[in-house]
């Protein structure tokens, strides 16, 4: 089953970066105006990721498939934690039936979370790096982690983020990754568990976790200097999570408070019969294939291609609970219309785990 969620990760970016051409005018005109707009993700023949690969797929398909490796340490990466942020709850309710959390109050930014984290962190981005702040506006510590690219690696690929606060790292232009929060980590000496995301007992990841996990995807100077960003629920989640762009030119984006049109960022309203527990609590929330893997959830089969899969067609349309908690994230492979961002230039990055304030 993983090897097939690779492959059609790898299909979806190829299609994508092939079929980037409308994108690319949508944005240069976005950015020759000085405007930017507020929504959801690009739709039409761009996000048509099933679509054949053309010439200009074989990098990022190659190096999205490296990025599942490990590679020792190279690049630098400069982290910082900065002035505290108002924390909210988890998503994931930790006893009972699901159903929605508590509505959290008005989460302040801090101005170096909310922009360029400052003059050094910038300094070592402008030779072509990009900027990717985490902030952590839930109640309890978040481990960061990161799927390693040996062809750019980064020097680390594990943090340590408490509630509240944030963190700044440089990643190199060209990666292709992923990242993601793991929670309930033990660490001794670098070795250690985590009740969700957990990557192998390493605190330095040196491979993909553990799902249910919610990534942050990204594919860094794809084509023609353009950026390919997402959040994935595709194997399930353990937190909530969205993307702004902080520096760069995007026609789409989340907005700084985690919602689009089609709603904001909320809490997974999780079926018992997908709920992940560890000691007795939730700790996330896995996706139908990740539980079921069958034929008739697109898992595998005749039902796998995208031309034939539809989920409101599965015996549970279990995408639409994670499509209803984050309209912006992938809820299951082929959901590419409204999950796949673009950004153009040397975009910024901030991921917040955490749910829209008030909300």
């Amino acid at each position: 089953m993983v090897t097939g969620r690779r492959k059609r990760r790898s299909l979806r970016m190829a299609a994508l970066v092939a079929a980037a051409g409308p994108v690319v005018a949508l944005v240069t005109a976005c950015s020759a105006t000085g405007g930017t707009a507020a929504g959801t993700a690009a739709s039409g023949p761009a996000a048509n990721l099933h679509a054949a690969p053309g010439p200009a797929a074989g990098g990022p398909i190659a190096s999205r498939t490296a990025a599942r490796a490990g590679s020792a340490p190279a690049a630098d990466v400069r982290a910082a934690v900065v002035s505290p942020v108002t924390a909210t709850p988890p998503a994931i309710p930790s006893s009972g039936p699901a159903g929605a959390a508590t509505s959290p109050a008005a989460v302040p930014v801090s101005p170096a979370a909310a922009s360029s984290p400052g003059a050094p962190a910038r300094a070592a981005a402008a030779a072509g790096a990009h900027l990717v702040t985490f902030v952590n506006r839930v109640t309890q510590t978040i481990w960061v982690a990161a799927a390693q690219n040996p062809a750019h690696p980064l020097a680390r690929t594990g943090w340590t983020l408490r509630p509240g606060h944030s963190l700044t790292i440089t990643v190199p232009e060209h990666w292709n990754g992923r990242f993601w929060g793991r929670t309930g980590c033990v660490f001794r000496a670098g070795r250690g568990h985590c009740q969700s995301g957990d990557c192998g007992g390493r605190f330095q990841c040196t491979g993909n976790g553990a799902i249910p996990a919610t990534l942050a995807e990204y594919d860094l100077n794809a084509w023609d200097g353009l950026d390919f960003y997402d959040v994935s629920m595709v194997d399930g989640s353990n937190l909530p999570m969205f993307i702004n762009v902080t520096h760069g030119t995007a026609a789409h984006r989340v907005s700084r408070r985690g919602c689009v049109p089609a709603g904001c960022t909320t809490p997974v309203n999780c079926p018992s019969v997908l709920r992940v527990k560890a000691a007795g609590t939730v700790v996330g929330c896995e996706s139908a294939c990740a539980r079921f893997g069958t034929d008739q959830y697109c898992c595998r089969g005749a039902w796998a291609a995208r031309s034939a899969c539809n989920p409101a067609q599965w015996p549970v349309d279990y995408a639409a609970v994670f499509k209803k908690a984050e309209p912006y994230a992938y809820s299951y492979a082929d959901d590419d219309a409204t999950s796949t961002f673009v950004c153009k230039g040397r975009c910024d990055y901030r991921i917040t785990f955490g749910l829209t304030p008030g909300g």
